[in-house]
């Protein structure tokens, strides 16, 4: 299968930035280190092109309905500009995927959801539309850039008039940016660092990026890869589709039940609140590393008398933190906070400790 590429691709390649094979698109993982464009992002700020996430565009009276029938959340709960985090679940108690919901209007919201599951999910969704609703998949006709970091919105504010300072978390404005009339500003960061995201036409992508660039040039700005993009969350404790959460996983067990709203009925909902009310046998927990060593996915996780509790299902070196980190499934008696669990690491027994997120505060 041909790799998708994003509308920068080669501006990516000349910036030097080191092209890897993710979810199906090229896209880069570094421009210069890990660990160095981790910290860009922690004290000043970064850019992510993450035009590979998809976008559904639901329209007309009856879009809300269905939202609410595919989603675990209660998306009639949103106003205009603003967005929710909420996942698709399936019917055999797992998650077909993870995803913002945007309100424009009471008629018109967008679904941005993971680049490996665009397909998945477009169908999902189609499955479920018996009544009309006008959906559009523009998915390859937009970009998405994250600038991130704790001086992205004095760098942004410069391209837009805007009051970017206004704008809440989990809130957007539709308006001018960078010289193009109608951009999605957005503040909904995967980075727990600050900043915003930008949705705007692949024919302005590259003018906007170079402005991007000229307006944070004071405060070092810098393209930021995928590689820091995973610390940077992972720091912050939040999910990844395809490791954290899956087809199989329950919502429940992973701490999803914020965002499951029992108040409507959803796909598998009756299910799902019988699991809430039985509890569930594993919980996905965030743990740190005591002994030197850092936990990598599907790492078999061990209590004190060596018995298989669960496995690890995203880790890392935190870089701003300076040990490992990671989240994993246990059995819900080995899920408390100051629990000590252990990483089978080859083959040795590396002590480690769960605790409440986030990891970096």
């Amino acid at each position: 299968m041909e790799l998708k590429k994003v509308a920068l691709n080669d501006l990516h390649e000349t910036l030097g930035g080191k092209m890897v094979p993710f979810a199906g698109y090229n896209m880069p993982v570094r421009y210069s280190s890990d660990i160095e464009e981790h910290n860009t992002v922690r004290n000043g700020v970064g850019v992510f092109d993450v035009s590979h996430m998809g976008e559904f565009v639901l329209h007309g009276p009856d879009a809300l309905d269905l939202i609410q029938r595919v989603t675990s959340n209660d998306a009639s709960k949103l106003v205009d500009g603003q967005a929710q985090y909420s996942y698709f679940p399936n019917e055999n108690g797992g998650v077909v995927d993870d995803l913002l919901v945007y309100r424009f209007n009471e008629e018109k919201y967008m679904l941005v959801v993971n680049a490996s599951n665009i397909e998945k999910d477009w169908n999902w969704v189609s499955k479920f539309n018996t009544k009309g609703v006008d959906m559009k998949n523009v998915s390859d006709s937009y970009s998405l850039f994250a600038v991130q970091g704790p001086k992205a919105s004095e760098a942004l504010q410069k391209l837009t008039s805007v009051n970017l300072s206004e704008i809440k978390y989990y809130n957007f404005v539709v308006g001018p940016f960078a010289g193009v009339e109608h951009v999605i500003i957005s503040a909904t960061g995967y980075t727990g660092a600050g900043g915003f995201e930008l949705y705007l036409h692949n024919d302005h992508a590259e003018a906007v990026w170079k402005q991007i660039f000229e307006a944070g040039e004071e405060f070092d700005i810098k393209p930021i890869g995928l590689g820091a993009r995973d610390t940077l969350r992972m720091e912050m404790g939040y999910c990844l589709y395809g490791n954290d959460i899956t087809d199989e996983t329950s919502p429940l067990a992973a701490g999803l039940g914020w965002v499951t709203k029992f108040t409507k009925e959803f796909t598998n909902s009756a299910a799902l609140q019988k699991q809430k009310e039985e509890g569930v046998t594993t919980k996905l927990v965030a743990f740190k590393m005591i002994d030197k060593g850092i936990p990598r996915s599907h790492y078999e996780l061990l209590d004190g008398d060596e018995n298989t509790i669960g496995e690890v299902t995203s880790g890392t070196m935190s870089p701003s933190l300076g040990y490992g980190i990671a989240l994993g499934y246990v059995t819900k008696e080995n899920s408390k906070i100051g629990t000590e669990i252990f990483v089978a690491v080859r083959n040795r027994r590396l002590k480690a400790e769960v605790i409440k997120l986030p990891f970096y505060k």
